[in-house]
């Protein structure tokens, strides 16, 4: 579900409304663990770009 996630969000980063609508859905349905990576990655490749999206987002998740 992970690399779906990632192709998904890297397929819907022109936009950032459905870059943020994805990434929420994905939020909601990985495992912790999953999550800790994908957050990792999403600051990682576009983080310069979205990091006010990523921020707002995975402030509301909490990662054990």
């Amino acid at each position: 579900m992970l690399k779906y996630t990632k192709e998904v969000l890297s397929k819907v980063s022109f936009d950032r409304y459905l870059f943020e609508k994805e990434l929420l859905k994905a939020l909601k349905l990985l495992l912790p663990v999953e999550i800790k990576e994908l957050k990792e990655w999403c600051y990682r490749t576009f983080g310069n770009i979205y990091s006010s999206v990523l921020d707002r987002c995975f402030v509301q998740v909490s990662i054990s």
